[in-house]
């Protein structure tokens, strides 16, 4: 038994995990919607995957201190200049350190391609909101059914009503939504689509009315795709943003509204809000 080796082999093998495990958080979907869908890869969850990925990083990290100790002498040499004296600084490290300053400060300062690598993460997390569906708010599995409903605004009579007459099993209105979903083989999402013709939201035309909070998902949608779900007027949204020197497309979406004028979601959401309630 060598343990220099296998510090070594160790290293490669958490290293090439760490990097499966890393494209696998790259690509999976944000967490209310992973949640929400039951959303799996290869038979693991996605908390199971993100305690896979820091367990393995911790793995090969210690090995890593273990690597350069067995092999410290050999480091040392890629420190040294022409005339075998140690130095920290020399061009290769100059240039390494370099290379990391920029990929730090690009990612900070959302500058291309850091950037760019960051929004297609984001594209195909949004692409997985679409296929398995938004939560009507944030951790909504974790509700009890009662509270869920008086969340959702649905009406609890009539969706205990569906879910006997869809022969779903639930033990009582405390039990949480994803455990009424587990104990019945189904997502979360499937047990809202059951309920969700008990709804009590109140529609204006054909239109829902503006939330008091940005619904999951708002800062990935277009902002005419926001303004025809909620009966609201482009033209007059555009013009009140531009008034307060935002500049917006209705081709573009909440974040990319809120990234290219350097100010938050939240904040366009809320002049938005306040656009609708002003409007008769």
């Amino acid at each position: 038994m060598n343990i220099r080796k296998i510090t070594s082999l160790t290293m490669l093998i958490s290293f090439v995990l760490c990097i499966m495990t890393s494209v696998i958080l790259y690509i999976m979907p944000h967490g209310r919607v992973a949640y929400w869908s039951h959303w799996q890869f290869w038979g693991l969850s996605k908390n199971q995957w993100c305690e896979l990925h820091l367990n393995l990083g911790f793995l090969f990290v210690l090995s890593g201190f273990l690597h350069v100790y067995y092999n410290w002498q050999l480091i040392t040499v890629y420190l040294k200049n022409k005339s075998k004296q140690m130095k920290v600084f020399t061009v290769n490290f100059n240039i390494a350190m370099l290379l990391t300053f920029i990929v730090g400060i690009g990612t900070y300062f959302q500058i291309p391609p850091m950037s760019s690598i960051i929004n297609f993460s984001e594209l195909i997390k949004d692409s997985a909101s679409i296929k398995y569906g938004e939560p009507p708010y944030g951790h909504a599995e974790l509700s009890s059914l009662k509270m869920f409903v008086q969340k959702a605004n649905l009406d609890l009579s009539k969706s205990v009503e569906l879910l006997r007459q869809a022969g779903v099993k639930y033990k009582k209105e405390t039990q949480t939504i994803d455990s009424i979903a587990i104990d019945n083989d189904m997502t979360p999402m499937r047990v809202y689509e059951i309920i969700k013709p008990a709804s009590l939201t109140k529609n204006t035309g054909e239109h829902l009315i503006f939330p008091d909070s940005p619904p999951p998902g708002f800062g990935s949608n277009k902002l005419d795709d926001v303004c025809i779900t909620f009966g609201l007027n482009i033209s007059e949204i555009i013009q009140t943003l531009s008034q307060k020197r935002i500049e917006a497309k209705p081709s573009q979406s909440i974040k990319e509204i809120a990234g290219t004028n350097s100010i938050s979601p939240m904040a366009i959401f809320e002049i938005i809000k306040a656009t609708s309630n002003n409007t008769p």
